[in-house]
């Protein structure tokens, strides 16, 4: 089909040309159908699962419900990096406005902490008050920090915050 547009002047004086439109409705409409013998797919292609295989017991698994963080609680360090924790133990709490804030062995620290999907955790860069420290304090003070800030993944074991990623793991008990 051809559908021609009027063509006229404007009153600016501006000239509109005929534009012409073929309309190919039919053989866009059969496109699909005409290439669907020219696409190859593999031999081995998996056809997309619609049911889950049931289980010896004949029951379908259900998928597990994504863990929310907890946000609000009080935690206490029982280990940084494997090792326990003595003296003044480190703590954390994350707000409802995602900001991580605690106590570091020697100063306070705050942070912006955001749990992700999947259980990963994103720790922004940390603010900590400069307190002189003794010597044990700092250390432990400096290795904590160091892996709050490099905390990629979080999890809820036994009552237990885990918290791991590239500088060691974290272990936290609920404080009261």
């Amino acid at each position: 089909m051809l559908y021609v547009l009027p063509c006229f002047v404007t009153q600016t004086g501006i000239f509109i040309m005929y534009r012409r439109l073929f309309l190919l409705l039919p053989a866009v409409v059969a496109l699909p159908q005409l290439l669907a013998p020219l696409v190859a797919t593999p031999a081995n292609a998996q056809q997309p699962r619609t049911q889950r295989p049931a289980t010896d017991d004949g029951l379908v698994p259900q998928p597990r419900p994504e863990k929310q963080f907890p946000l609000g609680a009080s935690w206490t360090a029982v280990t940084v990096g494997g090792k326990p924790v003595g003296g003044e133990r480190p703590t954390l709490v994350v707000d409802e406005q995602l900001r991580a804030k605690g106590f570091g062995g020697c100063n306070t620290f705050s942070a912006t902490a955001y749990p992700l999907k999947e259980q990963a955790l994103a720790v922004g860069p940390v603010a900590v008050t400069r307190k002189a420290c003794e010597g044990g304090a700092s250390a432990t003070e400096r290795a904590f920090l160091v892996a709050l800030r490099g905390a990629r993944k979080w999890d809820v074991v036994q009552g237990r915050l885990v918290l791991t990623g590239v500088a060691g793991e974290i272990q936290f008990e609920r404080a009261l």
